[in-house]
C-alpha cells in the first residue's frame, strides 16, 4: 500500500466490471491493484439481451472495496461503462423495475422501422447525431414503459448504467450522467447538450425522469456509507465506455483516432469543438465536456460483434477452449482458403446499419479446417473496422495518420498487422491495454487536479508495439473485395 493519492476507475463493461487504482505518472502501479467480476446475461428471447442490474451493482461493490482495501488515499473516483443498455428504478426504494435492456438487444427493431417510415429519421439525425436503430436508448426505454408495470410518477428514474451506480455510490442522492452518455439515448440534443422535448415526445419519455446531464470531468458527488464503501469520495468523472477509451488514449487533438476491440469495434475520431453535420454511415458523439466549457465531438463507428465473435467460437462452436487458442489457431493456416465470417450476430452497425443482417459463412470447402474458421473471424474484425474508418475519412475529409488501438484482440500482433495492411496506416497498441478504466480516472483526476491537464495526462500515454503497412495493397484489396462480397449475403437475411 502505498501513500500517495490515486483515483479509482470503475469500468462496468458488457460481461463484467472492473474496479482499478490509478496513480498519477504510473508510480505505485508495479503490482497492478485491481479487480473484477463478471455477471450474468440473460436471453430471454432471440434478439434479446439483458441483465440484472442489481448484480452489476454487487459486483462494481464487490470490486471497489477490494481496491479500497490495497490502496491509500483516493482522490477521486471515476466511473466508465457500457452504453445504450438502460434500466427504469424507483427513486423511492431504489429498486429497478426488472432487468435492464442491453445495447445489443434488438427487441425494438420494428418500432424503429416504423419511426423511420414516419419520417422520423432527419429530425432524429439532426438533434442526435444517431440513427434509428435499436442499439439506442430511446426506443428501449420506450418498450420499457409501455410493457412492463412501472408508474409514471414523480419516484421513477430512467438511465444508463453509469447513472444507475452513480445513485448507488451516493446512497440515491445524485441522479446525473454525462454528456458522452446522453448522447447516445437518442434522446439528447448534441448541439444545446440537453435533453430535446421533440425527441422525448417522440419516444414517449418523461423528461423528468431522466438525468441530470453534467460535465464528463467534474463532480458529480460524494460516496456514501450507506452504500457499502466508505463515504465522503468525490466521484467526479463519468463517461461511456468508447468515449472514455478515447481520452485514454490521449486522442485529445482533432484527427487523432482510437479503436477498442472489445465485445464490438468502435471506432473513435477526434473532430474537434465543432459538431459537425450528420454523415451517412457515421454516428456522431459528444466525446466529452470538461468542467472549463470545452466540448469535444467524435465521429463514431460501431461495430457490433468483433471479440463476441471469438466468445462464440469458444461457447458455440466449442472450436477452441479458451479465448487465448485464437492466435495460434489462426496463424497455423496462411490463409482462410475463401472462407469468410460475417459475425452479424446482431444485426449491422457502421457503415450499413441493417438490424435485419444475421450471420453467414460463405466459401466453405470439403478443405475447410477449425483454423481456416478462426482465422476468417480474425479477418472479419479486421475488414469490419476498415469499412468503418473508411466511411469515416470519406464524410470527414480528415486523414487519419495513424490508428490507436486497445480491447483484448488487440494482443494480438498478427491481427494488427492485418489490421495495418488493410487500412494502409500505421497501428500503434497502448502499453497499458486498460485505457477505459484510464480514461474514467483520468476525466475523474482532472477534475479533482490530479493531473494538471490535457498535456501531463498525454505524456504518460505510450506504445508497446507498432505496425506499419505493406506497401502493396493488391491482395489486401482483393481479399477485403470477398468480404464486401460476403456482407451482401448476409444483408436483410432476418424477417422483417
Amino acid at each position: 500500500m502505498t501513500s500517495e493519492p490515486c483515483v479509482i476507475a470503475i469500468d462496468a463493461g458488457t460481461t463484467g466490471v472492473r474496479s482499478r487504482a490509478v496513480y498519477p505518472g504510473g508510480s505505485g502501479t508495479s503490482e497492478r491493484i485491481a479487480s473484477y467480476r463478471e455477471f450474468t446475461q440473460h436471453f430471454p428471447q432471440p434478439g434479446w439481451v439483458e441483465h440484472d442490474p442489481v448484480e452489476i451493482w454487487e459486483a462494481v461493490k464487490a470490486t471497489l472495496v477490494e481496491v479500497l482495501a490495497q490502496v491509500g488515499p483516493v482522490a477521486a473516483i471515476g466511473i466508465t461503462n457500457q452504453r445504450e443498455t438502460v434500466l427504469a428504478w424507483n427513486r423511492r426504494t431504489g429498486r429497478p423495475y426488472g432487468n435492464a435492456i442491453v445495447w445489443q438487444d434488438r427487441r425494438t427493431a420494428a418500432r424503429c422501422d416504423q419511426l423511420a417510415a414516419g419520417g422520423a429519421l432527419a429530425a432524429v439525425r439532426a438533434i442526435t447525431g444517431l440513427v434509428l436503430d435499436p442499439y439506442f436508448s430511446g426506443s428501449k426505454i420506450e418498450w420499457l414503459l409501455a410493457n412492463r408495470p412501472i408508474p409514471v410518477d414523480d419516484d421513477l428514474a430512467v438511465g444508463t448504467i453509469d447513472s444507475w451506480l452513480l445513485w448507488n455510490l451516493t446512497g440515491g442522492e445524485v441522479h446525473a450522467t454525462d454528456p458522452s452518455n446522453a448522447s447516445r439515448t437518442m434522446l439528447f440534443d448534441i448541439r444545446s447538450l440537453a435533453w430535446s422535448p421533440e425527441m422525448c415526445s417522440l419516444f414517449a419519455v418523461p423528461a423528468a425522469a431522466l438525468p441530470e446531464v453534467l460535465p464528463s470531468s467534474g463532480r458529480f458527488g460524494v460516496t456514501s456509507e450507506r452504500c457499502g464503501v466508505p463515504g465522503g469520495i468525490p466521484i467526479s468523472g463519468i463517461a461511456g465506455d468508447q468515449q472514455a477509451a478515447l481520452f485514454g488514449q490521449a486522442c485529445h487533438i482533432p484527427g487523432m483516432a482510437k479503436n477498442t476491440y472489445g465485445t464490438g469495434s468502435f471506432v473513435l475520431l477526434n473532430v474537434g469543438p465543432t459538431c459537425p453535420e450528420p454523415a451517412e454511415g457515421m454516428l456522431t458523439t459528444v466525446a466529452w465536456t470538461l468542467a472549463d466549457g470545452t466540448v469535444a465531438y467524435a465521429l463514431e463507428g460501431a461495430i457490433f460483434v468483433t471479440g463476441a465473435a471469438v466468445q462464440w467460437l469458444r461457447d458455440g462452436l466449442q472450436v477452441i477452449s479458451s479465448a487465448a487458442e485464437i492466435g495460434p489457431l489462426m496463424a497455423s493456416v496462411p490463409d482462410t482458403g475463401g472462407v469468410y465470417v460475417v459475425p452479424a450476430f446482431a444485426g449491422l452497425g457502421s457503415p450499413w446499419w441493417d438490424p435485419y443482417a444475421r450471420g453467414t459463412i460463405v466459401g466453405i470447402t470439403r478443405g475447410t479446417t477449425k483454423a481456416h474458421l478462426a482465422r476468417a473471424v480474425v479477418e472479419a474484425m479486421t475488414f469490419q473496422v476498415r469499412d468503418a474508418m473508411e466511411a469515416m475519412a470519406a464524410v470527414s475529409g480528415v486523414a487519419i495518420a495513424d490508428l490507436r488501438v486497445d480491447g483484448g484482440a488487440s494482443v494480438m500482433d498478427d491481427m494488427l498487422q492485418m489490421q495495418s495492411d488493410q487500412l494502409g496506416v500505421t497501428v500503434r497498441r497502448a502499453a497499458d491495454q486498460e485505457t477505459t478504466a484510464l480514461g474514467a480516472a483520468y476525466l475523474a483526476g482532472l477534475a479533482e487536479g490530479v493531473w494538471p491537464s490535457l498535456d501531463a495526462i498525454a505524456a504518460e500515454w505510450s506504445s508497446d508495439a507498432t505496425f506499419a503497412p505493406e506497401p502493396d495493397r493488391t491482395f489486401t484489396d482483393l481479399a477485403h473485395g470477398g468480404w464486401v462480397r460476403a456482407v451482401a449475403r448476409s444483408r436483410d437475411w432476418a424477417t422483417r
